[in-house]
C-alpha cells in the first residue's frame, strides 16, 4: 500500500476522446521473482514509474491506471499494437527493473468505456473480478461458456453498481467490474464456473471515479 494514494497524483491527464477505439489492457502483475534491491533504489524506481504514468497519460497513451490492494495494477492503453504498447511500456523504470510481469491483451468494453478524468478526479475502491477459460477447455465449449457467463451478469442487482464489464483479447478472458462490497457467492453462483469452464479472480481496485465513463 505504500505507493498507493500517491499512484494517482499523475494519472489520466489527457482529455482525449472518451471511447476511440482499441485499446490494449495491460495487466502489471506483481512479479514474483523480482530482483532483490535496497530501499532507496526501489524508491528512485517507483519514483521514475510515477513521472512516466504522468508523462504517457499526458500524451493520451495511457487512458486508465489503476493498482490492486493486493499488488500489480492495470494501464489502458490508447493503441491495439503490442509493438507499440512495449514501446511505451519500456519507457518505464518498474518494467525494465522487471517489478512486473506483463500481460497485454486487446478490450473490448461491453458496458462502460474508457474515459480519461482529467487534472481533477476522486479515487474510488471497486470490485475488479477476471474471468479466464479453464485448462483444457476449447472451441464449441467456449463460445457457451461465455454465453452461460453472461446471461449470468445480466442477473447482476442492483445494476446500476456495474462499472464495466468487456473481454479481454479474442475469447481468452473478461472483466468484470462493479460497486461495493464482494460479492462471492454471486461470483460462485455462475453456471460457467460450475461446469469449470471458467475460472474467476476477485480482487480490489483503487482507481479514479470516472474511468471507466461511469456515473
Amino acid at each position: 500500500m505504500k505507493y498507493l494514494y500517491a499512484l494517482f497524483l499523475a494519472i489520466c491527464l489527457s482529455l482525449g476522446s472518451a471511447n476511440a477505439q482499441p485499446y490494449l489492457f495491460v495487466f502489471l502483475n506483481t512479479n514474483p521473482n523480482k530482483p532483490v534491491l535496497p530501499k532507496e533504489q526501489v524508491d528512485s524506481i517507483m519514483a521514475g514509474h510515477m513521472a512516466n504514468i504522468g508523462r504517457l497519460a499526458k500524451e493520451g497513451k495511457l487512458l486508465i491506471a489503476g493498482p490492486f490492494y493486493d499488488g500489480g495494477g492495470i494501464f489502458v492503453l490508447a493503441t491495439a499494437s503490442k509493438d507499440t504498447a512495449w514501446e511505451w511500456l519500456r519507457t518505464d523504470p518498474g518494467v525494465r527493473a522487471n517489478r512486473w510481469n506483463i500481460e497485454l491483451l486487446p478490450y473490448h468494453p461491453r458496458r462502460g468505456g474508457v474515459c480519461p478524468v482529467g487534472e481533477q478526479y476522486t479515487m474510488t475502491t471497486y470490485q475488479f473480478v477476471r474471468y479466464t477459460v479453464a485448462e483444457g477447455v476449447s472451441g464449441e465449449q467456449v463460445r457457451k461458456a461465455w454465453e452461460t457467463h453472461e446471461r449470468h451478469l445480466r442477473t447482476f442487482s442492483p445494476a446500476d453498481s456495474v462499472v464495466a464489464e468487456g473481454m479481454l483479447g479474442g475469447e481468452e478472458s473478461a472483466i468484470f467490474i462493479y460497486r461495493g462490497e464482494p460479492r462471492e457467492a454471486f461470483i460462485k453462483a455462475d453456471p460457467a464456473l460450475g461446469e469449470n469452464h471458467l475460472r474467476a479472480t476477485l480482487r480490489e481496485i483503487f482507481i479514479a471515479r470516472g474511468s471507466f465513463c461511469e456515473k
